[in-house]
């Protein structure tokens, strides 16, 4: 039973790599501030998803695979959180659109 499971973690891991790669390069090629924030906060967090999903199966206990899911949703809170910051400031700035 647990001989695909090995094999469903690779392929989560290497799916959430290619999602922290699209961030970054969305980081690098968009040119608004509010482009960049949107590939930062959406396709990272969902890589680290990813990646903490593939990781559940090996943590050695219940208490580490719920830090695992904790470190997920603390980092989905800070990157909304600074993302909007960052918005708004670079609304009041002039770079990016308007709100």
């Amino acid at each position: 039973m647990t001989d695909w499971l090995p094999w469903v973690q690779i392929t989560l891991l290497v799916a959430g790599c290619f999602f922290f790669a699209v961030g970054t390069l969305g980081l690098f090629r968009l040119s608004e501030t509010r482009d960049r924030l949107h590939a930062l906060t959406k396709v990272d967090n969902l890589g680290l998803g990813l990646i903490a999903v593939a990781l559940l199966p090996s943590a050695p206990t219940i208490g580490d695979a719920l830090k695992i899911v904790l470190i997920w949703l603390v980092v989905l809170a800070a990157s909304a959180t600074s993302a909007h910051l960052i918005a708004r400031a670079a609304g009041h700035s002039g770079d990016g659109e308007e709100p």
